[in-house]
């Protein structure tokens, strides 16, 4: 056995159908678009404000070397397997079905009601543009226009979110010239300001460090997104070459954009004013004279918001047409189009994210708070999910008498990597506990967890077992 080549398809089956037409540049771009959003933008001085400049600076630092462990060891699982549904699957296949029944179901619920969010956020702005549209109509024209992306190809979407993506970074790269600017001097009227914003000496943590812990949850969802490079893998050209050049990649530009740019934000403003400033970064634009400052930042935002929703819808769509490959959901949503797209979960995608819209309108203090509230513990829960699937598969890979020289990619440090990414994680949710603001995330996303997983023992799996009784009399 041990001169045997483990078959990755026997292993964790394909679903086929779906068609591998994004390119590598399509996959970055998918990868960077869904981690840089209005966490970034709108979030980031909340953070500043908390957890201090340099707290804040280090807070970015430690969450992205958490993305990178989460996607060091996504990297062994994609190349090797690289299919529809992503760690999904692999938590059905590596840890148990209702293990991937619940990843899948949360990581839905939990996107989709963040589309109807980032439509709320685009809708804001536009209708700030043009009050005499109420925003439920330009919420309702962006659903539209993103289903239309989606719906025509894979092609079109990773097209579209290529853009989408390029405006954000080039915002963050001129804001990062800018903002540099200004702390020399070079622009403006304040002179240079130099490092002056940081408490050098024992107040180098204004709130103490322990600020920094509590702030970790709000610096973690910021890059949260940053997994879908595994669900893209799946329509990917040449996945086994592009996935571990493109989680490289990726990697380094994220933290790279994140820290620096929190680092001239630190900088350009004090940090007991961050918090309360609408958006930082339309603050810097405009105190270095550029003129529109305010609007074009507004643009980036609303830009960011549709990207974030596009790259949600398309993530939420394959993962209910993986899952219904592996009858943990309806069989109707894993119909494809012509063009090779699952339209059923589009569409129903779709309707929850309406469906969130009216809960921000009739019930915002509960319902849609309720759900909106799990949305960074969740993130942190795939993360495990994630590591979790990379130990047991190399554990079985081994057993089966595969050779990690046969691997196209191999996290490395196993087991220290994916074990420390679990730990990092569940330090991150435990950090929930001490900050009375963030219990009800707390609270929530564990009932929401709880009740997926008790609903597939109680239902889902009943079910199958009458449906096998079935067919064996």
């Amino acid at each position: 056995m041990s001169e045997a080549t483990v078959d990755f398809e026997k292993l964790c089956p394909d679903k086929k159908g779906l068609k591998r037409d994004l390119k590598s540049r399509h996959l970055m771009m998918i990868s960077v678009g869904g981690t840089i959003g209005t966490g970034l933008f709108l979030g980031s001085g909340q953070t500043i404000s908390q957890a201090g400049p340099f707290g804040a600076i280090l807070g970015y630092a430690v969450g992205g070397i958490v993305m990178l462990l989460v996607l060091l060891s996504l990297a062994e699982l994609s190349t090797a397997m690289p299919i529809s549904g992503s760690f999904q699957s692999y938590a059905s296949r590596f840890i148990s079905p209702g293990a991937g029944f619940t990843t899948g179901w949360l990581y839905w619920v939990n996107w989709a009601t963040c589309i109807a969010a980032d439509f709320t956020a685009a809708g804001i702005i536009a209708n700030n543009w043009f009050p005499e549209i109420p925003v439920w109509v330009w919420c309702a024209a962006f659903a539209i226009g993103l289903a239309v992306l989606n719906l025509i190809s894979v092609k079109n979407y990773g097209e579209a979110e290529f853009w989408f993506a390029g405006i954000k970074v080039t915002a963050i790269i001129g804001f990062i010239i800018f903002g540099a600017a200004l702390m020399f001097g070079v622009v403006g009227n304040e002179g240079a300001i130099g490092l002056s914003n940081f408490n050098i000496g024992p107040d180098i943590f204004p709130n103490g460090f322990f600020a920094v812990f509590l702030s970790m949850i709000a610096v973690v969802y910021s890059f949260q997104g940053a997994e879908l490079v595994g669900i893209a893998a799946a329509e990917c050209e040449d996945p086994g070459k592009n996935v571990p050049r493109v989680i490289k990649g990726v990697t380094f530009r994220i933290i790279l954009f994140y820290v620096i740019a929190i680092f001239v934000l630190a900088a350009t403003i004090p940090w007991q004013e961050a918090g309360v400033l609408e958006s930082p970064f339309a603050h810097v634009f405009s105190r270095t004279g550029m003129p529109f400052a305010h609007t074009l930042m507004s643009a980036v935002v609303l830009t960011s918001a549709l990207s974030a929703g596009n790259s949600a819808l398309y993530a939420c769509s394959r993962l209910l047409w993986s899952m219904s490959k592996e009858n943990l959901a309806p069989s109707w949503l894993g119909k494809l189009n012509s063009n090779g797209v699952p339209f059923n979960g589009v569409l129903i995608t779709l309707a929850l994210a309406g469906l969130s819209l009216l809960t921000q309108v009739y019930a915002a203090d509960t319902v849609y708070l309720w759900l909106m509230s799990s949305t960074g513990l969740t993130g942190c829960l795939i993360w495990i999910i994630i590591a979790w699937c990379q130990i047991n598969f190399r554990k079985e890979y081994q057993k089966l008498g595969g050779k990690l020289s046969d691997l196209i990619f191999r996290t490395p440090m196993y087991p220290i990597v994916p074990i420390l990414t679990i730990i990092l994680n569940f330090a991150i949710i435990f950090s929930l506990y001490f900050d009375e603001t963030q219990h009800i995330v707390l609270y929530a996303g564990t009932v929401v967890v709880a009740g997926i997983y008790l609903y597939y023992c109680l239902f889902h799996n009943k079910k199958k077992d009458i449906t096998s009784q079935s067919s064996a009399n």
